[in-house]
């Protein structure tokens, strides 16, 4: 069964390679960290990569052949799952002595917790209460879960090689579904980007996902979600399958790492808002669909609701967020994602990254268009994949040698999907865009637009290829990284008893000090999202346009009339932000208000 949390954090999914080996990093010490699920290449080189290390035997299968991905899928999960026991019980077995795994394991824990309390109570102990103690202790422990994440709507068909499409069982995120349920993990199902109902009454087919007589479940499902709308539509889908969501991952839709998406100016705050005043609701809601299908189809009759958590992730960056997001929203667990990308001993991350993200400023920082899928994409300057992407360019070759084949979803110029980063596509567009474009300045930012586009399938996964010294598939892709903009504001290489040092307030702080709160963070970056949205309309603006940036504009507005009531009620939680929270916020609101110019609207 999934552990109930040690730790009031977890480690996110990022990229497709960077927390691809984070529990095997980090579970043995209680620790929760996400698997992506994207590269199952990937999976069958590390496949080889912890077996030879561990003098395991192993059987590699073609990775090329998409009836095969399940099975690596599944077949690295099981690996993950047996060296991460290993190394669990190893832990358990080490002396209570100063610099021991066992010592760190429970030096590691929150202050408050009931484990770090007894722990604390042995080390003052004596004699036989002391023995007893440390028995009673390594009774306790748990290891970190091994959870996965799906990106649903990275589902693309796979075709043999007559070009015929396989059946849906064989698509991407059908293919890894089907690797975790057939695992042996005991873990959650994180899945991301939206709702996939072929793939959500796929899941339906797997026992792990239905309860047992006394509510527990082998396997849970978990849903990011950026608002309450969504939780309650997908949760609903789900719950007339027999499904039960067993956690809602609530994110912030820009001032995350990754892919961005955007809300109409819907802020953090009023959103976690709105899920603390509608838990019960929410919780009664599904149930009433759930337990109904439960019984009709598989015959089990449950008392009550299963216990669903909220946890929160996107931009938290000190000890005091952290405690308010738990103390103020009543939050389970918080994910601290791009600040782990500078500790190597939760991450994989090569030496040439691993630099460029110690040293980027906040100007370095921003969000992309690089992604084929036309979402917003989070990146920083300089990076590896850049570099390689230009001197394509420069050379007159534009595009990426198309070696994966998971973002292929653009027909425009052939039967079967092509991605809109390959060397086929930009080729072929760009030749179109001459033949139907005479003004030279035109093509040109049409050009740069197109070839703007960077290969995410390879370019995401090379790091831990470059880590383990592991030469890089052919086409220069480099590697590409998709930080959260909070991570600018850190700037050194950290331990792992630093990093959650810093986030229990242990340790002294580890970002520069003039790093903006959380809150104000996410406000800003709505902010210069909407400015450059009306930029680009250049004073032509079409009603539709106009009535969403008005909306956009209010959504802001309100979520900053919100703010500054949270923060002038005085809840203990808040008060050392307060002064601060409250000057950025006057400054912003009279910012927001100059920038939607009125004769846009009259001219409409």
């Amino acid at each position: 069964m999934t552990n109930k949390p040690l730790h009031t954090f977890h480690i996110p999914v990022m990229g497709t390679g960077y927390t691809i080996e984070s529990p095997l990093k980090v579970a043995k010490y209680g620790i929760h960290s996400v698997i992506p699920l994207s590269d199952h290449h990937i999976m069958n080189q590390l496949i080889e990569i912890h077996s030879k290390e561990n003098g395991l035997s192993f059987q590699l299968l073609d990775a090329s052949d998409p009836k095969n991905r399940a099975s690596i899928v599944c077949q690295y999960l099981n690996l993950v799952q047996d060296l991460v026991q290993e190394q669990f019980e190893n832990l358990k077995k080490s002396p209570f002595e100063e610099g021991s795994e066992i010592s760190k394991y429970f030096s590691l824990l929150p202050q408050n917790s009931s484990l770090k309390i007894r722990y604390d109570q042995m080390i003052e102990a004596e004699g036989d209460q002391k023995t007893k103690l440390q028995e009673e202790l390594r009774s306790l422990m748990l290891p970190g879960s091994i959870d996965v994440n799906i990106m649903t709507k990275l589902d693309g068909v796979n075709f043999n090689k007559e070009g015929e499409a396989y059946s849906s069982e064989y698509n991407d995120a059908h293919s890894a579904l089907k690797g975790f349920a057939d695992s042996k993990l005991e873990a959650s199902l994180i899945l991301s980007a939206g709702m996939n109902p072929r793939l959500y009454g796929y899941m339906a087919t797997f026992d792990d996902f239905y309860p047992n007589e006394e509510g527990w479940l082998r396997k849970k499902i978990v849903l990011k979600v950026s608002d309450y709308r969504s939780a309650m539509i997908q949760g609903r889908f789900l719950a007339k399958k027999g499904l039960w969501v067993s956690e809602f991952r609530i994110e912030s839709g820009l001032n995350c790492g990754g892919h961005a998406f955007a809300s109409d100016g819907y802020l953090l705050g009023p959103i976690l808002k709105e899920f603390k005043d509608n838990r019960e609701k929410l919780v009664d809601m599904l149930y009433a669909g759930y337990s109904d299908v439960l019984k009709k189809e598989k015959g089990i009759e449950l008392q009550q609701a299963l216990p669903i958590a909220y946890t929160v992730q996107g931009g938290v960056g000190d000890a005091q967020e952290h405690q308010m997001f738990i103390d103020y929203y009543g939050i389970e667990s918080v994910g601290w994602g791009s600040p782990f990308l500078l500790v190597p001993e939760a991450t994989t991350v090569d030496e040439f990254t691993q630099k460029v993200l110690q040293e980027g400023t906040e100007e370095d920082f921003y969000l992309s268009d690089i992604s084929p899928l036309g979402v917003p994409f989070n990146s920083i300057r300089g990076n590896w994949a850049d570099i390689e992407k230009q001197k394509r360019i420069d050379a007159g070759k534009p595009g990426a040698a198309c070696l994966k084949q998971f973002l292929q979803f653009n027909t425009e110029f052939t039967k079967n999907p092509i991605c809109t980063a390959s060397v086929q596509y930009q080729r072929t567009k760009i030749e179109e865009l001459k033949k139907t474009i005479s003004n030279p300045v035109e093509l040109k930012a049409k050009v740069e637009k197109l070839v703007e586009k960077a290969c995410l399938c390879v370019g995401l996964g090379n790091t831990v290829l470059d880590f383990h010294k592991v030469p890089l598939s052919k086409g220069n892709h480099g590697v590409v990284v998709c930080p959260g903009p909070n991570l600018a504001y850190f700037n050194k290489i950290s331990s792992l008893k630093e990093m959650i040092g810093h986030i229990y307030g242990k340790t002294s702080s580890l970002f520069n000090e003039d790093r903006p709160n959380v809150f104000i963070k996410e406000l800003k970056i709505y902010m210069d999202y909407l400015k450059n949205k009306i930029e680009e309309c250049k004073d032509d603006f079409t009603p539709p346009q106009v009535k969403y940036f008005n909306l956009f504009k209010n959504n802001l507005q309100d979520g900053i009339s919100y703010y500054k009531e949270m923060f002038s009620m005085g809840d203990s939680c808040l008060k050392n932000m307060k002064e601060k929270v409250l000057t950025d916020l006057a400054a912003y609101k009279q910012e927001l208000e100059l920038m939607f110019v009125p004769q846009a609207v009259e001219k409409v």
